[in-house]
């Protein structure tokens, strides 16, 4: 057992989707596993998919996750800088929890200054509370033209002398050219820092790889700390490109149900227990495809409802789901478009105020109020205690939470589908040999055999060492 203060670490990907995420939280837990206190950090992120904290706050919903993995109490700390999509050529600028504005992308990157100290700050709590601090990074560190606005890289790592894994993705190609053009693009007092570089998503047998670890290793001068085999993980969805990595085998599936992928959709991770649910074939619909083979149609969150809105009126989608007879479940964004109008009164997500007419399913009109709604408890919802979040501009006076009749379901709450009580019971009503399982177990069990057998392929012996 390791009793003491550590080097932080900054997890560096030598490309967007090396598996930063999953590996920030796979370190931190082999550490913690040690007898460390460690927490997981990312100074900026860029992610329409959020989560409310434990203290109120909003965060991107990978920090979120990788706490919720190490067990770690959940704050804005984790998270301090988090950019989503805004109206026009803007971004909704939250920091520190809270949204503070939005901003033209162009503006934003030339006050990045101003938002050095909130991560200075939420770093500082960090580092004095935990023995390591897991620093996840974003895209690639040695985007030359971008390498003094970037907070999660080279701020960190320069700023805290922390020791730096790569993480390259050889599913991608290119793997050598992508290591060793970003360790020698990286300036030379971070390149000293390069403990090692982790070769991710790995198809096939490892062996085959002997070759390209020498050369790494003997011709690059850089440590290999592990070749990690390609594992499906439908778990901790950060935006759309992970979501397409899922894999679904349902060996017993009793429901086909269509999730509507509106361009401007969030909350990915609401679909979880779907997409883990053997009885279930969960579907991202994002054309005018026929929905009547479906059993279920969800209208999930959108960081842009009325754009989305629109976009389902053109696309021909909004006529067939407003014709649909079978089940009906919206959340949050989607159960915004089931009110009769939207009015976006002081342009909150459109370049301008306006009103768009909704779905007419329930009696009442929704107006987007500057004031964000962030609130994490225990709902009373469906006949059932639901563990949820909000996270919304919308409000409505006749129905501030949820709305049911007939084949309709709708709710500002997320996570309603994590609720195995209420999981079963709606799903069992729509097909009566539904089962149902234990989602939260299954959460565990994969999270838990994730972490073995990707720790079986790690140098974990010289991970301590370097950070010692």
């Amino acid at each position: 057992m390791i009793n003491k203060k550590l080097h932080n670490i900054s997890i560096f990907g030598t490309s967007s989707d090396a598996g930063k995420s999953t590996i920030t939280f796979v370190i931190a837990k082999i550490l913690q596993d040690l007898g460390v206190s460690v927490a997981p950090f990312k100074a900026q992120n860029v992610s329409n998919n959020s989560h409310v904290c434990d203290d109120g706050s909003e965060i991107a919903i990978a920090q979120y996750f990788q706490a919720e993995v190490l067990g770690v109490e959940t704050s804005y700390h984790l998270n301090p800088v988090l950019l989503k999509s805004g109206r026009g050529s803007s971004a909704s600028l939250i920091v520190e929890g809270k949204v503070v504005t939005n901003k033209d992308v162009r503006e934003y990157y030339r006050d990045l200054d101003l938002l050095k100290p909130a991560v200075k700050r939420c770093f500082d709590y960090l580092d004095a509370k935990y023995d390591c601090v897991v620093c996840e990074g974003a895209g690639s560190p040695v985007e030359l033209n971008l390498m003094d606005k970037d907070l999660s890289n080279i701020f960190i790592a320069t700023e805290y002398n922390t020791k730096i894994i790569l993480v390259a993705d050889i599913e991608k190609g290119g793997v050598f050219a992508s290591i060793w053009g970003v360790y020698n693009l990286l300036p030379e007092k971070l390149r000293k820092n390069v403990i090692g570089v982790i070769v991710n998503k790995f198809r096939g047998d490892l062996t085959l790889f002997d070759e390209g670890i020498r050369i790494i290793q003997e011709d690059f001068k850089i440590p290999v700390l592990g070749v990690l085999p390609y594992l499906p993980f439908n778990l901790g969805f950060e935006d759309s490109a992970s979501l397409k990595n899922f894999v679904q085998q349902p060996r017993n599936k009793k429901l086909d149900i269509a999730v509507i992928a509106y361009p401007y959709m969030s909350n990915y991770n609401d679909f979880e227990p779907l997409i883990a649910d053997d009885e279930v074939f969960v579907e991202f619909v994002s054309s005018n495809i026929s929905l009547e083979k479906f059993d279920l149609v969800i209208l999930p969150g959108s960081k842009l409802v009325i754009k989305d809105l629109k976009w389902l009126k053109e696309s021909g989608l909004f006529e067939q789901i407003k014709n649909y007879k079978k089940e009906i479940c919206a959340i949050c964004g989607g159960y915004e478009m089931m009110f009769e109008n939207l009015e976006d009164i002081y342009a909150i997500e459109n370049e301008e105020a306006l009103k768009e007419e909704g779905f007419a399913f329930i009696p009442d009109n929704i107006i987007f109020e500057k004031e964000k709604i962030l609130e994490k408890k225990t709902y009373e919802l469906f006949g059932e205690k639901i563990a949820g979040f909000e996270i919304h501009h919308g409000m409505c006076e006749k129905y501030p939470l949820s709305f049911e009749k007939q084949n309709f379901k709708g709710t500002f709450v997320h996570q309603i589908f994590d609720n195995n009580e209420f999981r079963t019971k709606y799903f069992k009503s729509i097909k009566a040999d539904y089962a149902g399982f234990d989602f939260q177990e299954y959460k565990k069990q994969t999270v838990d055999n994730f972490i073995s057998a990707l720790k079986a392929k790690l140098d974990v012996e010289h991970l301590i060492k370097s950070i010692s």
